[in-house]
């Protein structure tokens, strides 16, 4: 079947990376569904940013509005339980003994993946977008394309159905991200996504820079804000 015929279902949080991955979907399916999860994060800046960025995708993009069809939110508490990471815990951004960062939530794209995976069996939906990347990354080891190939085959195995996961950012960097977004929906989107989506660890939403919204000292804004300089053509 080709894909604008089918529907995808977009791990959407409300960050740059996937509201430009719904971006992409919307321009290949004939229906597009997000989700969002909840899993006990430090702050909510995200899930408010998913509220805004649909709205506005559906009141501005009218291409896209009447593709851009239910959004579902699911908890996974049992990440915030199980503990220890920076985005879940009073704990300080920095590397491990064992080389990863103390941001990376063990387990959570591959929960993410699964309970979208859940919810698509009962909506009928068997390709799920997310935007995983293995360019510039903090080397969280569940954004990897082996990853997410194994667990692409895990879940058609598992569900006894074929399920597609689809990462248009795998191979780009912040730069390229941003020049997709432009290339998707011009620089509507781009404006959209600078003013509404949350990238930052902290969820700051009181500094504004040119890249948007940020702490700007955190691993997630420098390399927002590094990307964004490159996409306009600015020294570092």
């Amino acid at each position: 079947m080709n894909a604008q015929n089918k529907g995808a279902l977009v791990l959407f949080s409300g960050g740059q990376d996937s509201t430009t991955c719904l971006a992409w979907a919307l321009e290949r399916f004939a229906s597009v569904e997000t989700v969002g999860f909840v899993y006990g994060q430090r702050h909510a800046a995200e899930i408010d940013a998913r509220t805004r960025v649909l709205e506005r995708l559906r009141g501005e993009f009218a291409p896209w509005r009447d593709r851009l069809s239910a959004d579902h939110m699911l908890s996974l508490d049992v990440l915030s339980e199980i503990g220890g990471s920076a985005l879940t815990d009073d704990v300080a951004i920095a590397m491990r003994a064992d080389g990863l960062p103390t941001t990376f939530v063990p387990g959570r794209n591959l929960m993410f993946f699964t309970a979208a995976a859940a919810l698509g069996t009962r909506r009928g939906i068997h390709d799920l977008v997310g935007g995983m990347c293995e360019t510039d990354y903090s080397g969280y080891p569940d954004c990897r394309l082996n990853t997410l190939q194994a667990l692409q085959r895990a879940l058609t195995l598992g569900f006894a159905e074929e399920f597609v996961i689809h990462a248009p950012l795998m191979h780009i960097d912040k730069a390229e991200t941003w020049c997709l977004a432009e290339r998707l929906g011009g620089e509507a989107l781009v404006a959209l996504i600078l003013e509404e989506t949350v990238t930052c660890y902290e969820g700051d939403r009181t500094h504004r820079h040119a890249w948007g919204y940020g702490c700007g000292v955190c691993p997630a804004c420098a390399l927002r804000a590094g990307g964004y300089r490159k996409y306009r053509g600015e020294a570092e």
